[in-house]
């Protein structure tokens, strides 16, 4: 199961699907810098933001 809204904090380590990596699976890892997603649950995953600038959906904690 995805971690929930209320899992995620800025700081926290965590691996990202980045939107044009959706086909191939590629993970990004890195850490949450702004949550993106308002709900506390989204079927694909809560969206975040890193601290690098890159945006996607977390799939698990690192």
């Amino acid at each position: 199961m995805k971690p929930l809204r209320k899992d995620l904090t800025p700081g926290t380590n965590v691996m990202i699907i980045q939107k044009n990596d959706q086909r191939s699976g590629v993970l990004t890892e890195g850490i949450v810098a702004n949550i993106l997603t308002k709900s506390p649950s989204h079927p694909h995953g809560i969206k975040v933001r890193l601290e690098t600038g890159e945006v996607g959906r977390v799939q698990k904690l690192a």
